[in-house]
């Protein structure tokens, strides 16, 4: 079999024998089969928009086919991955708390291995899940125990389910894999820019519980952990439920607690840019733009400006803004999409960095007390959970908005005339200031004067760290986990990290 990277693909093109022909320089009638590996976009001419693919070329005569094309290399298919756990199947189960994808993951693994575990989760199982947020965005009544972060699957199941990572790590593959073999589209194992879709997502968060259930795991929805006791690993841990306070017996305890748990390290705060998300494909593909082999256009932008960065971050395409609130008295916004992206509107998170010296002392929890501080002035500001939204000319000018042009806002429960200095930093707002004609320059309208600003988005990644070592354990015995522990940054990176420590302590961690 050949690897055979950066296959030019008309977007037309529904045979793929072609175009590899193409590449190797080979009559068609060689090619025996060819399997997409991975499809990227390129837009760099967008008067000839196409995919760029590596592909699994099964051929006559490959190694001299190999030989003669530099993008051609022999593949050899990677070795299995093999967990041989050591430690015993007795005593008191392992227990993960947090059922987002690091806690899925990682009871996953576990109860695959036979160990049985106890998935604790403060919030409600994703069905009950689902009927709360949707009262909470219709009605501004919020539940602070079932919301966009608190519940089952964590706050990526509002979102637009996007895989994309930067990590390396070889389980990729596999929580790829494990994503599809529960209902995600097998798309997620070729894009480039692979996304699930809430709608899609929420099936795969129910297929997994039933999957950790039928292999002997427990699951238990609406069991807030308070408190832990550990020696040697091993001990309790107290919970706040509805019928009042439990204590579970612990084998083994996994933190994945999730980036919004709150009871330091960088972080980033800003806002939710949205553009019509016809004008965002035009920009980026020309002609191009609605084809159905395309959908809607991604980006991803990032500048560096007076020693400070301004970057997108959770782009939607054809998705809409949503309430992100988990506290009482405080605005939080995030973006989602369904599977088709097939809203009006695109919309991105417009982030800028914030170090530790930016918010002071105040001890291991001065970065949560920055984030709460901005997200109680946006309530105060429009005195509902309505967000404070305005114009990207007004913001530009330094003046308030009185009404909305082009771009309608997608935000429920709704928006309200708001001016995004009051609720920043003077150091945040001059940044998005700076940045935005920067990123009109890189994409057309990006800056336009009708595109909104929403806010705040305060909950891009966790503002603390949990130490662990290179076991993976904190000196408390435990095993921090995913993005509330700061060892993740999206649905993947989570996922991988709760393999990695579900892993750690059916082999490493049976050392006590």
């Amino acid at each position: 079999m050949i690897l055979l990277r950066n296959v030019p693909v008309p977007l037309d093109e529904t045979d793929l024998r072609a175009p590899a022909a193409a590449k190797l320089r080979c009559d068609p009638a060689r090619i025996v089969s060819c399997r997409l590996m991975r499809r990227s976009v390129d837009a760099r001419k967008r008067e000839d928009v196409r995919f760029i693919c590596t592909l699994l070329v099964e051929a006559q005569g490959e190694e001299a086919l190999v030989r003669r094309c530099p993008d051609a290399a022999v593949w050899q298919a990677p070795a299995p991955r093999e967990l041989r756990p050591t430690r015993p199947k007795d005593g008191p189960p392992p227990v993960v708390v947090g059922s987002g994808p690091a806690g899925l993951f990682a009871a996953l693994a576990l109860a695959g291995q036979g160990y049985a575990p106890v998935l604790l989760e403060r919030g409600k199982a994703v069905e009950e899940r689902i009927a709360d947020v949707e009262r909470f965005w219709r009605s501004g009544v919020l539940d602070p125990e079932s919301n966009v972060p608190f519940g089952e699957g964590g706050a990526g199941t509002f979102s637009d389910g996007k895989l994309t990572t930067g990590t390396k790590d070889p389980r990729i593959t596999g929580v790829l894999e494990t994503f599809v073999r529960f209902g995600a589209p097998e798309s997620i194992l070729y894009d480039a820019l692979p996304h699930v879709g809430t709608d899609r997502l929420r099936d795969v968060v129910r297929a997994m519980r039933q999957e950790i259930l039928r292999l002997g795991g427990r699951v238990l929805f609406s069991h807030k952990m308070t408190d832990f006791t550990l020696r040697n690993g091993r001990g309790e841990v107290l919970c706040a439920t509805p019928e009042g306070e439990k204590r579970i017996p612990c084998g083994g305890l996994i933190l994945a607690v999730g980036h919004s748990a709150r009871a330091s390290k960088p972080f980033s705060v800003g806002v939710r840019i949205e553009h019509r998300r016809r004008a965002i494909d035009e920009a980026r593909y020309g002609a191009f733009a609605g084809h159905p082999a395309l959908g809607p256009a991604s980006y991803k932008l990032a500048v560096h400006l007076g020693g400070r960065g301004v970057y997108t971050f959770c782009m939607c395409p054809g998705g809409q803004v949503v309430a992100a609130a988990d506290e009482a008295g405080g605005i939080v916004t995030n973006g989602m999409s369904d599977f088709a992206r097939s809203g009006e509107n695109s919309n991105s998170a417009l982030l800028v960095g914030v170090d530790p010296a930016d918010f002071g002392a105040g001890g291991v929890l001065a970065g949560v007390a920055f984030q709460r501080r901005i997200e109680r002035a946006a309530f105060a500001q429009t005195g509902s959970y309505r967000a404070p939204c305005q114009r990207v000319e007004d913001f530009l000018a330094r003046r308030p908005s009185s009404r909305w042009g082009e771009v309608a806002p997608s935000y429920l429960p709704g928006v309200a005339c708001g001016e995004m200095d009051s609720l920043f930093p003077p150091f945040v707002s001059d940044a998005l200031r700076a940045a935005l004609p920067a990123f009109g320059r890189q994409i057309a309208g990006f800056d336009a004067p009708d595109a909104l600003l929403t806010g705040p988005e305060t909950r891009s990644s966790s503002p603390v760290r949990i130490l662990r070592d290179e076991t993976l354990r904190s000196p408390l015995g435990f095993y921090p986990c995913g993005e509330g522990a700061g060892y993740a940054g999206g649905i993947v990176s989570a996922a991988v990290d709760g393999l990695r420590c579900a892993e750690a302590w059916m082999t490493e961690g049976s050392k006590g």
